[in-house]
């Protein structure tokens, strides 16, 4: 597929954003005002990957998307029972926000929806059970969207058995076009494995439960790199700092960071960082059951909460004390609710005390988060939201639009494909024998069992026949449940391949 290019003022060939639903990479000319880079909108000095350049070297800059979501919605079919009527359970309810190019986190308590909005905005999930609108740049999102964003899971889906190199070469071979040659493939896994900070363990295998590998951040930020090769405008991250360290967590942080300084759209979901990870975001979107409690810019939040009575004690984490607030256990939402129980005038402890006690307990984080979605609903960073969003929908007139499910090209062939995925798994066996050895040995001793048994048959024509039907049925058996103990492999490797 043919590339429209450009070039800038340092002769770099760059890659329109007309074509962004056909190629792999979104930049523009260098800006000199008002970029999203730094404060004077200069780009930091970095490592950069030059490998979208054409020709020559320099300072490279993405053009930044900006998704909003409007009045977005998503319920499931919930049954009680096996034989009871489905009912509608709603996960995500009239949420409206915009994501500009930068870090735009998403937090909330345990099961408050924020990987459902992820994947809503990264259009991953089916068209049924969604309700309202997600714009990319004012306008619908192209087709293939989910394509051309990079989309980070939480567990790793890397190959343990192969290095870093080499899984960053596999997404080459799968995710870039054949049109590509395979030095230019190579010369960008080199660029990212650098910009990362991976070329000291670019060798290195990942690891697995029997072979020790690389550290928990390098293999975080392998996957993110798996992500960077196609160079997306967009990169999504479901939890990003699950399973490290402070100090891990804060690097891996820091380098999304670096990202989001070149004009990406870094969107992330993360449940309770440090005050050092916090104050890397640009915007904060909080989520309480499903419904939005506060979106706007990150280092306003604390105010805001100030503002309708929830102030965060000195030296305490932002992060904590908006869960803390949000789940109805500050110290703020406890001074409330002494207060009620003053006015209520209770006497002295009783039974029928202590369970209206537990009563109230059990429904303080619902009541909590009801009360702080309408608050948010009256104050002006939920105006300003909507002011940036109603110009959009009126100029597009797609507010009635649905979802529809979105179309996946892919940019290689399906024999390329085999051909990348049969090279990789005879890698995988071959350095890592115990499975296949074993499986070759069994099947060696039941021959040579099988063969023993049935050894000099005769030809007879009743005999000979039932005692060769035998063969065949033993046969017949152990292809039969050999390749059913294969489905116990594909299940653990699932997330390998699809």
């Amino acid at each position: 597929m043919a590339e429209t290019q450009q070039r800038d003022g340092n002769g770099i060939v760059l890659l329109s954003m007309k074509e962004a639903g056909k190629e792999m990479a979104q930049v523009t000319p260098k800006e000199t005002n008002g970029g999203v880079d730094g404060p004077n909108g200069d780009v930091p000095p970095s490592t950069s990957p030059t490998w979208l350049s054409r020709s020559g070297s320099g300072k490279r800059r993405d053009r930044g998307v900006t998704l909003t979501c409007h009045g977005v919605g998503y319920e499931v079919d919930v049954k009680s029972k096996a034989c009871a009527k489905a009912v509608k359970k709603p996960i995500l309810q009239n949420i409206n926000g915009v994501f500009k190019p930068g870090m735009n986190a998403i937090m909330g308590p345990t099961g408050g929806g924020k990987t459902t909005l992820l994947d809503v905005l990264a259009a991953r999930k089916e068209p049924e059970g969604l309700s309202g609108l997600v714009l990319s740049d004012g306008g619908p999102l192209p087709n293939n969207f989910k394509c051309m964003t990079g989309y980070v899971v939480q567990d790793d889906i890397i190959m343990g058995t192969l290095t870093v190199r080499e899984n960053l070469e596999f997404s080459a071979a799968l995710r870039l076009p054949t049109s590509i040659s395979h030095k230019e493939k190579k010369e960008r896994v080199r660029q990212v494995l650098v910009e990362l900070g991976l070329t000291q363990c670019a060798e290195t295998k990942v690891g697995t439960e029997m072979i020790r590998g690389v550290s928990g951040g390098e293999r975080k930020r392998t996957n993110i790199g798996m992500e960077l090769i196609t160079a997306p405008p967009v990169l999504f991250l479901d939890e990003p700092t699950t399973g490290l360290d402070a100090s891990t967590a804060n690097v891996v942080m820091m380098l999304l960071q670096r990202l989001s300084q070149r004009g990406k759209t870094i969107i992330f979901s993360i449940h309770q960082p440090r005050f050092s990870i916090f104050r890397l975001f640009d915007s904060l979107m909080l989520l309480a059951n499903g419904e939005a409690v506060y979106h706007g810019a990150a280092d306003q939040a604390l105010d805001y909460f100030k503002s309708i009575g929830h102030e965060c004690e000195l030296h305490n984490n932002p992060a904590d004390f908006f869960l803390d607030v949000i789940n109805g256990d500050s110290t703020a939402v406890a001074a409330v609710m002494q207060d009620i129980e003053k006015e209520e005038k209770m006497e002295e402890l009783s039974v029928e005390v202590l369970n209206d006690n537990n009563k109230k307990d059990s429904t303080n984080s619902e009541n909590s988060s009801v009360m702080l979605t309408q608050q948010y609903a009256k104050s002006r960073f939920y105006q300003e939201t909507m002011a940036q969003l109603e110009p959009l929908v009126t100029k597009q007139d797609t507010l009635g639009t649905k979802y529809t499910k979105q179309e996946v090209s892919y940019r290689t062939s399906f024999l390329h494909q085999c051909k990348i995925v049969i090279k990789r798994t005879v890698k995988n066996l071959a350095r890592n024998p115990q499975a296949s050895v074993a499986q070759v040995m069994l099947n060696i001793v039941f021959a040579l069992i099988i063969g023993i048994i049935y050894l000099q048959i005769d030809d007879s024509a009743s005999t000979g026949v039932q005692n060769r039907s035998g063969v065949f049925f033993f046969f017949a058996t152990n292809l039969t449940f050999g390749s059913v103990s294969a489905v116990a492999i594909f299940a653990y490797e699932r997330s390998l391949f699809v």
